[in-house]
């Protein structure tokens, strides 16, 4: 881990409920009718000037989360996720279809989170598109070094400006082999050139997102607005 690196304790707003990139082939965790109730048709109404597009789901930027794991042997893992959020004041969560991660999670309980971003996106698009049960040495193939977490067993990727330190709170195991998750923030790292005046600067970081509606990474903009600020106009005493 480089010395210059800050280290920050602090709640991170990621967004989560997650299944991993690229994975469409993972069976539903209940498929018997006796276990499930089948959902209600609805017959759909057209709407003028809309288009309508049936029960398709495009909750869309969504987060590009780099997962970091140990295996069993202390092989470090990253894999990239892009549906999730934040649960609660320090908690994250989020759902994995069968994966290494999967698997590395529910042995170690511990795990590191990161965020693509402009600068990597090559190596964190190929930590989403291929498995450590194919290529176990991943991370070292995309050129990526690894330091191990003091706080937590888990990998720190060095690359990676920014970290979130994580520790399992619950887990639960999923009929598919696959998981929900949620983990606890023990501490955030974040290199200081990141950093304006002790705070994360999204225009230093350059992340990136997925977008689900086009299949691909998009650059996150500006800002706009300031949040709870920008809709005080409509609360001011009418003239």
């Amino acid at each position: 881990m480089k010395h210059n690196r800050l280290s920050i304790v602090a709640c991170v707003a990621l967004a989560f409920a997650i299944a991993a990139c690229g994975n469409n082939n993972a069976e539903p965790a209940e498929t018997t009718q006796d276990n499930q109730q089948q959902p209600e048709t609805v017959q759909l109404q057209d709407l003028s000037n809309r288009t309508q597009m049936g029960a398709k789901l495009f909750i869309t930027p969504q987060p590009a989360l780099m997962i970091g794991t140990y295996d069993e042997n202390g092989n470090p893992d990253v894999m990239m996720a892009a549906w999730g959020g934040q649960c609660d004041g320090n908690q994250v969560c989020f759902r994995l279809s069968p994966h290494r991660t999967t698997t590395n999670l529910l042995k170690t309980k511990e795990f590191t989170l990161a965020f693509a971003t402009q600068r990597d996106i090559a190596q964190s698009d190929y930590f989403g598109m291929v498995s450590a049960n194919d290529v176990p040495d991943k991370v070292a193939k995309a050129g990526f070094t690894v330091t191990k977490s003091a706080n937590i067993n888990a990998p720190i990727i060095n690359e990676y400006p920014l970290t979130v330190e994580c520790r399992v709170v619950e887990i639960m195991e999923r009929k598919d082999g696959g998981c929900f998750v949620i983990g606890e923030v023990v501490n955030t790292i974040a290199d200081p050139s990141i950093l304006t005046d002790g705070k994360i600067d999204l225009d230093k970081l350059q992340p990136v997102v997925f977008d689900a509606a086009s299949v691909s990474y998009r650059s996150v903009g500006s800002s706009v607005a300031k949040a709870w600020g920008a809709g005080s106009v409509f609360s001011q005493p009418q003239q």
